[in-house]
């Protein structure tokens, strides 16, 4: 949103400052509870994850524009066709040919991971930003990391404290604030 203000000169309505705002002080309440049980490389992973954050950022605005000229279909299909060839070119000039022989198993995983975990979230979130904006479709984002979460108690079952659960709300209603109508 910010960097469609700054490159773009689009207009932010109060609504979605306040809403980027809730689901910010959620994502800080949990990460500034968390960081103290973490180790002494928490810093520099922080510092990682924001510029991840930054670049996605930056990917999505960008993303936006390309979409409008493109269309969501055209720009997936270049850009996944484009990441493709640069892997492939990776793999040729940085391991033997013999490194491609792989069990069967292996060639099915990874046929289903570049369909299921790659090329169609890239095309879903090329339409959303198509049918809805970046700025709303990188809001709507937030829910990643709140599923991550989720996930963790689940599946590896972390704890899911007070301090988890307020940010998760915050991160919630920040959204529903973004996203709604007057």
């Amino acid at each position: 949103m910010l960097l469609g203000l700054v490159l773009y000169q689009r207009r932010i309505v109060a609504r979605q400052l306040v809403g980027m705002a809730v689901s910010y002080v959620g994502v800080v309440l949990v990460f500034g509870h968390e960081i103290t049980l973490q180790g002494s490389d928490a810093a520099l992973g922080a510092l990682l994850v924001f510029l991840s954050a930054v670049s996605y950022a930056i990917y999505l605005v960008y993303s936006g524009e390309m979409v409008k000229r493109l269309g969501s279909l055209r720009l997936v299909g270049l850009a996944t066709t484009v990441a493709c060839l640069l892997c492939l070119l990776q793999f040729v000039l940085l391991k033997p040919m013999s490194a491609a022989a792989v069990a069967p198993e292996v060639l099915w995983l990874s046929l289903l991971n570049a369909t299921l975990c790659t090329a169609v979230p890239v095309l879903m979130v090329m339409m959303a930003i198509e049918r809805v904006g970046a700025s709303v479709t990188a809001q709507t984002g937030m829910v990643g990391p709140i599923s991550t979460i989720l996930m963790g108690v689940v599946i590896l079952g972390e704890p899911f404290t007070a301090w988890v659960a307020a940010g998760t709300v915050l991160v919630m209603a920040g959204i529903f604030v973004f996203t709604s109508k007057r």
